[in-house]
């Protein structure tokens, strides 16, 4: 199921970042007072832009580096002279190979200093 990341402009200027699977239920309900707290008291306008995202985790994700952006790279989301991808970090993904070197590289326990650990941490 799509997920989606929205921009409300709210009545004070300010912008609100979220995520839904329905942008426009979503909106009606921040507009009828149900939704976030911050636009319970800021008053939604409204959707600026919203981005469809493969699932809840991509679009947590995305919602996550959105509110850390300043104000200024919002709106240059919003007007599309920023495209998302370019605000969140790209996602390493171990390759098959990375693997099988991984598989073959030696482990070392070495168990008297890990129980010493342990026996520290307990006191």
């Amino acid at each position: 199921m799509p997920w989606f990341l929205y921009l409300l402009e709210c009545a004070d200027g300010s912008l609100y970042t979220g995520i839904a699977t329905d942008v426009e239920a979503r909106f009606a309900k921040h507009v009828s007072g149900d939704g976030a707290r911050y636009t319970r008291s800021r008053k939604p306008v409204a959707v600026r832009a919203s981005f469809e995202l493969s699932g809840r985790a991509e679009a947590s994700r995305a919602e996550y580096w959105v509110k850390r952006l300043v104000v200024a790279r919002k709106w240059a989301l919003v007007r599309g002279d920023l495209e998302l991808a370019a605000v969140m970090p790209s996602v390493e993904t171990e390759t098959d190979a990375d693997a099988d070197a991984d598989a073959d590289a030696p482990v070392t326990v070495n168990t008297d200093e890990t129980k010493d650990r342990a026996h520290f941490k307990a006191k």
